[in-house]
């Protein structure tokens, strides 16, 4: 047999594969949908069989177990004095430990295990209303997806007892490195496609100013552009580009892989900048020969689209906090953390062992850290921020980027690298990856909690049945204790009302996303997320706003529906449709909100900064502090009277940032003389390469500067969308300037 022969029939055994595989996982999926919809039709049609079972469970559901009702003894009152106790000893144990560590973890964890089981049990032998075909279907789809929910929150609950701190592990290797008795060679690789050169520009400068030898940076080109060019000669950077764009991302790191030579691979996406320290806390972990792979949280230096829409810049974290504080410390105990394709350091010759960056995903990242773990390799995670990227700058770039997540992460069920069937993983590691699987499918849960008040209101539907006693002994501690420890577990990165916007504004289009990869999983191909873009005027964004109005509109008429049956009539079962109504309501309101994007006229973010500036304006010297700074220019406090500020705009100005040392030249554009200090800003203008080396590492690359700020508790949460709902940002502040942005050590 000839070599191509060889790799022709290689390649025809591949494709075979992939197709069974494609065949097999598809049909699954429709196989559970036809078989879910057979029962439904046949329970309508009055299927003898199928009517007999469902009448002997409803039987069951209206004579449960002793064990699942409430002990006769008590009151109602003394249920929600349980409730409450169980919810005074989890805040006792938050507050005695702020962190989820240790002790309070396994407490506070064990608590909400049990809790779950039992309302998990009291869910599906004591309140399914299946009396007739209507309530029957209802009230199953209702507990299935609400299953599919907390099956994801269960085994990540589970997970949580074995999350590991890497930062003391960090401080124990970090000497080494600094001291040079290991210091192995780093590749720095920034693939690009289409960027704006001033994004370019900085990262490649932070890249620079690493504070590290020997590295070497690499600007992967994917668009072939002749400037772009310019700027790594400019800056002093390896440049290489390539003929096609095959595999996009994916394809443009395996060409530069053997056109580099560094025992390690630093990545970096375009937009993200590391501190001077990113290697010298991470290197230090390949001392050890199993660690394939170290990865660093993504943190960003603009508020996500959620938060500027709402005007809660200072006060909401960005969505992926969550998933950086919370999910993936679970996984680095799990010995599954996942590769998220930017700000990593991967060992060369395992990469290499483990034939490169995956091409068969969108998510070539995810499933090159899977191919890592099941080769024997250990995959580390150090919730460190040591570099910053640019979020989605508007709602739809946002959405389109969870869609590409969704879609990329659900072709696991396709490819050979699939965590759940590939050779190698042990079954904790496989556990880990079937709940990031399994957490995209929860789309269609949050959905159907939006639709169930209208089967309520328009179709009588009761979907679960139950008496205020149940209610309050199973419902309320189980739920009043989750509440109180949501934040906490995620490290106060979000709360839990703030979560449910999130998933709502995604729902729809991420549901839709699911269904079209079990369907057709490689239909689309990879779309880089636009960065760098700026708009001058409002937009409300109709496509992903349409089922919105439209759930919105209906649940109005609901609630006053519900509210109406409420008082008119005394309805079998729990009423709680108006109350679910009103919440939605709310919600929806919010979520449309949202989805109404605000001016972001400059592409270039305002950090809040201070030092102790000089000065100069031909020869009259005078002193201040800094307020803001941007790559563009400078606020400046004056701390005493200057001549600045009777001279016309346009007037040349020389400043010295005195900690810094560093001078700059620029001239006076506008004052402001309404602030206890008067104010002036200064617009840069002539910077030297070395001046803007220096300016890019003080606004970009200090050590500790990406702090984590902590996200609203839920009381907080349901003031600000009430505030929200009286006074929407597009009736208060169109026009309001964009505020600087604070960013830790300053």
């Amino acid at each position: 047999m000839t070599v191509s022969e060889f790799f022709s029939q290689r390649m025809r055994h591949r494709l075979q594969s992939r197709v069974l595989r494609l065949r097999s996982a598809t049909f699954i999926a429709i196989a559970i949908v036809v078989l879910g919809a057979g029962v439904a039709i046949a329970w309508f049609a009055g299927e003898g069989i199928v009517s007999e079972l469902f009448a002997h469970l409803a039987e069951f559901q209206a004579n449960p177990p002793q064990w699942l009702q409430p002990p006769m003894s008590l009151r109602e009152r003394h249920f929600l004095l349980l409730a409450l106790m169980l919810w005074g000893v989890v805040i006792s144990v938050t507050k005695i430990s702020p962190q989820p560590k240790g002790w309070a973890r396994y407490v506070v964890v064990g608590v909400l295990m049990v809790l779950t089981m039992r309302y998990i049990m009291w869910r599906a032998l004591s309140t399914l209303n299946l009396r007739d075909p209507l309530n029957g279907t209802f009230s199953l789809l209702l507990f299935f997806l609400e299953m599919l929910m907390l099956s994801s929150g269960t085994i990540q609950l589970f997970l949580m007892l074995n999350v590991r701190d890497r930062s003391p592990q960090a401080n124990r290797l970090q000497p080494a490195v600094i001291a040079g008795s290991y210091r192995p060679s780093v590749d720095i690789l920034v693939p690009s496609y289409n960027e704006p050169e001033f994004i370019l520009r900085r990262t490649l400068i932070g890249c620079q100013a690493i504070a590290y030898e020997p590295k070497t940076i690499y600007l992967l080109d994917d668009t072939r552009r002749q400037h772009i060019r310019k700027l790594a000669e400019e800056l002093g950077c390896q440049y290489i580009t390539r003929s096609d764009n095959e595999h996009a991302k994916a394809g443009n790191l395996n060409h530069a892989l053997p056109l580099t030579h560094g025992e390690l691979i630093a990545v970096f996406d375009a937009d993200f900048i590391p501190t001077r320290n990113f290697l010298q806390r991470t290197v230090g972990f390949f001392q050890r020969d199993s660690v394939a792979l170290v990865q660093t949280p993504q943190s960003f230096y603009n508020p996500d689209p959620i938060a500027h829409n709402l005007g809660l810049e200072d006060v909401l974290t960005p969505e992926e906090e969550v998933f950086y504080r919370q999910i993936q410390p679970i996984k680095d105990g799990a010995g599954s953390v996942v590769c998220s394709g930017t700000a990593f350091v991967v060992r060369r010759a395992a990469l290499e062992a483990a034939g490169g960056f995956v091409t068969d995903s969108l998510s070539e990242d995810y499933f090159t850290g899977i191919r890592l773990s099941a080769r024997g390799y250990h995959l580390v995670y150090l919730d460190e921020k040591l570099s910053a990227g640019l979020a989605a700058e508007n709602i739809a770039t946002h959405i389109t980027q969870r869609i590409r997540w969704a879609r990329g992460t659900l072709q696991a069920f396709f490819i050979t690298s699939n965590p759940l069937t590939i050779p190698g993983l042990n079954p904790i590691q496989r556990l880990a990856h079937f709940e990031g699987l399994l957490h995209w499918f929860t789309s269609f849960t949050r959905i159907y909690f939006l639709l169930m008040p209208l089967a309520y209101s328009f179709l009588g539907v009761i979907p679960l049945e139950t008496t205020i006693p149940e209610f309050l002994y199973f419902f309320v501690p189980y739920y009043l204790v989750q509440l109180a420890v949501f934040s906490w577990l995620n490290c106060q990165s979000r709360s839990a009302l703030l979560s449910d916007i999130y998933a709502i504004v995604s729902a729809f289009p991420l549901a839709l996303t699911v269904i079209e990869v079990m369907l057709r999983p490689f239909s689309k191909g990879f779309k880089v997320t636009p960065k760098g873009t700026s708009s001058k005027r409002v937009r409300f964004n109709w496509v992903l706003g349409a089922p919105l109005l439209v759930l919105f509109a209906a649940t109005a008429v609901s609630l006053w529906r519900n509210l109406g049956v409420s008082m008119m009539y005394e309805v079998e079962g729990l009423s709680i449709g108006w109350v679910w109504s009103a919440y939605n309501l709310m919600m929806l309101w919010v979520s449309l909100l949202v989805l109404l994007d605000f001016p972001q006229p400059d592409s270039y973010q305002w950090y809040r900064l201070r030092r102790v500036v000089r000065l100069d304006i031909e020869g009259i010297e005078g002193w201040g502090y800094t307020t803001r700074i941007s790559e563009l220019g400078i606020e400046i406090a004056l701390t005493q009277s200057h001549p600045v500020l009777d001279r016309p705009h346009g007037q040349s100005v020389a400043l010295e940032l005195a900690e810094e040392k560093l001078e700059l030249q620029g001239r006076f554009v506008r004052s402001d003389l309404t602030q206890e200090l008067p104010r002036v800003q200064i617009e840069f203008e002539g910077l030297t390469l070395d001046q803007q080396r220096r300016a890019i590492a003080l606004i970009y690359c200090r050590p500790g500067q990406w702090l984590s700020r902590k996200s609203p508790g839920e009381l907080q949460s349901l003031l600000l969308l009430f505030r929200i709902l009286v006074r929407p940002r597009v009736l208060v502040d169109r026009k309001r300037e964009p505020r600087a942005i604070a960013v830790g050590q300053l």
